[in-house]
Order: structure tokens, then sequence, then C-alpha cells
């Protein structure tokens, strides 16, 4: 893309792949990363995969693979606005969400309290686990073998993982960093202490955009929450307020999608003007330079910021613990909970998994491989295995 920015990724100063690759006449190094990760199974996984909402019922609530093309299409667009390279933007974009298990944040949650004695469960290094080795459809390699800088991007989107001395770093200090941060195959170092690029960091603010703007929709259709209900909300409200002094006599659905799509645009306004400015402050020239900036770049204005933390506090109270948003949390808690416990008491995995936890020699392998099968499966295929190793099945699908 000759007409990129100067601190823009470029592909052609990529520091390549694990395993070497002709050139292609007609894409570049992104568009082929992105390329790989469409053509993936577990990108396919993602249409029956949860996002928030557990019983569908038919009202075209969204899974993880149409939230993903929605991240993939607003960091695009910022990516466009920047002049950044936007076939990495999309490919990070595209890639993030593969490490996520069954049954949405509940799922990644059981998971994770079941790996506590193993590590942990982390959905960033799960996605790391599936591009470079879970995916094993190339006949000379494990792994989709992507570019060193989706890598670098699939797993630092959110920030880095330590600080310069080695130690964890943001969420992780507390946390402390997570198993298999170790063993990820990549064409070079990751440098788990700098930033991902403008591109990774765009792929990041877009997820947090969609997750506002969706879930309200879907809340909506729900019937969690009426408009009104978000009269007072920050960064909603006063979208909500002027869409019903202009439109009061439209269907709520249509105030409903007007509100939806004004709140998208203006959060990606707001992104793309900040991040402008703190592109000229931080003296940025090139992409090594945003590696070592020390802080995120990509980022909504400090009075946005606090207004968007102020609509989460909202969602969180109003729909994510709404009590008909939680009896099927619940239930697929107990659903991963069950199906860990029963594969590490018998190892009695489907198919070719048999064969890999026969390889496993300690309980913390076979947890590994345990953990690995449990996050790749979709909602359906998760009832179905319970349903054969428990003889029941939670009907709240």
């Amino acid at each position: 893309m000759s007409d990129t920015a100067a601190y823009a990724s470029k592909p052609e100063d990529s520091l390549g792949r694990l395993y070497g690759t002709g050139p292609s006449p007609t894409r570049s190094e992104f568009q082929r990363d992105r390329d790989r990760i469409i053509h993936s199974t577990a990108f396919r996984r993602l249409q029956h995969k949860t996002q928030v909402f557990l019983q569908h019922g038919g009202k075209h609530f969204r899974n993880r693979l149409t939230h993903t093309l929605e991240v993939s299409q607003m960091a695009r667009s910022m990516a466009r606005a920047l002049r950044l390279n936007e076939d990495l933007a999309e490919a990070v974009a595209l890639s993030h969400d593969l490490g996520h298990t069954p049954f949405g944040h509940a799922g990644e949650r059981a998971l994770h309290t079941a790996m506590q004695p193993y590590g942990g469960f982390d959905h960033n290094i799960q996605a790391m686990r599936v591009v470079t080795r879970l995916e094993n459809r190339y006949a000379e390699h494990d792994g989709l073998n992507l570019t060193w800088e989706t890598l670098e991007g699939i797993l630092k989107h959110n920030g880095p993982l330590t600080n310069l001395d080695g130690t964890p770093y943001g969420k992780y200090a507390h946390e402390g960093l997570p198993a298999g941060i170790d063993d990820i195959p990549a064409a070079a170092d990751l440098r788990l202490s700098s930033h991902a690029s403008l591109e990774a960091q765009t792929a990041a603010i877009a997820d947090d955009v969609a997750y506002n703007a969706h879930d309200i929709d879907d809340a909506l259709r729900a019937n969690l929450i009426v408009i009104d209900d978000l009269i007072g909300v920050p960064l909603a409200g006063p979208i909500v307020r002027e869409v019903l002094d202009r439109y009061p006599n439209v269907a709520p659905k249509r105030q409903a999608h007007e509100v939806q799509r004004r709140l998208i645009t203006r959060s990606i306004e707001d992104v793309i003007a900040t991040t402008q400015a703190n592109l000229v402050t931080a003296r940025v020239q090139s992409a090594e330079d945003v590696r070592i900036a020390g802080r995120t770049l990509v980022t909504f204005s400090p009075a946005t910021a606090e207004a968007e933390r102020g609509l989460k506090t909202f969602l969180f109270e109003r729909v994510y613990r709404h009590e008909a948003v939680m009896v099927p949390v619940r239930q697929s808690e107990t659903v991963v909970t069950d199906l860990f416990a029963r594969y590490m008491a018998t190892r009695d995995l489907p198919g070719r998994w048999g064969a890999v936890t026969e390889a496993a020699t300690s309980d913390r392998a076979l947890a590994r491989v345990v953990a690995d099968f449990i996050a790749g499966m979709t909602d359906p295929y998760a009832l179905d295995e319970y349903a054969r190793l428990f003889d029941a099945r939670p009907e709240f699908l």
C-alpha cells in the first residue's frame, strides 16, 4: 500500500514466517495471513460459538463470527483513515477471538478455573496455540505459519505482557503470566515488553467499539432493556436523546438501529482524531517508534474513555448480570467444568484426540490437551459431548 504513513507496518519489511514460503505474485504477506485465517477451521467454528446471549431464539443475536466480522470492518475503516496497513489490521481483527471457548466468557471462566492447578487458561495464548500448533491442514508444518507481525498482534493487541525487566505488566501483574507464553513458535522474539503495531492497536479498540454497540442492540432485541433505559447512560445517552427527539414516532427497532450506527460512527471518529493527535505528540516516525513509545497510541479521547467505562458499567449491571442471561451462563459453566473433569479422569476424548491424550505423560500435559479440545468446541458440539458422557442435555440453546 504505497499511500500508507511512515509509521504503518510494511509487508516488505516483515520479520517473516517460521517456515519460509515463496513470494506471491498477487498478494502481500499480510494479505496471505488474512486469507489463511479466513480459510482455517477455527475461524469457521466461530459461527457456532456464543458472543453474549446463549438463548438465541431466532432473534439474530451476534455470535463470535458476526462479532469478528464487525470488528474487522471497523478496524479496516480506522486503519484506512490513519493510513495504516489495512490488511494487517484485518488479519489481527479476524484472528483475535480464535482462542475463545464455547459459551462465551462463561465458558472461558469455567475453563480458567478448571485449569488453575495447571497454569490457567488465557484466550489470547490459546489463539496463539491455534494459529501456531493446533491448525493442522498444511503438508509441511503445523499451524498457519503467519508472519511475525500478525502473531505479535494476536498476542499483544491489548498491550505488552511484561515490563522491560521481564516482570508481568498490566492485568498480568496481578494474575502472573499465562501458561504457555514461553512455548509460542515464531520467526523472531515476540518482544513481550513492547507495544504491538498501530494496526494491532486498531483491531483492539475496534473490539471495544463493536462490543458497546452490538451489546446494546442485542440487549434491546432480547427485551432486557428498553431504549428509554439508555437516556441517562454515559456515551449512549446523548445519542439516544438526539434520536428520540428527531424520530419520536418511528418504530423502536429503527430508533435502536439509529442509536447503534451513530454510536459506532462517533466512537470511531473520536478514536481517529485522538490517535492522530497522539501520533504527533509522540513524534512517531516508524513502526518501531510505535513499539517503543511506552504507551498505547490508538485510544479514545479522555472524555470518551470515561464515558465508555460508564456504559460498560451499565451493560454489566443491566445486561450481563441479568437473570435471563445468568441462568444459561451457570448451566454452560457446569457443562465446561464437568467435561473437563470427565476427560481428565477417563481420557475419553473422541477421534484423534484420544491418541493425543495417550501421549500425555503428566497431569499438566493432559490438562493442556483437554483444554485445547474443549476450547476448540462449538456450543452445539460441547452439548453433544455432554450428552454422550452424562446422558443429559441442558436445554438453554
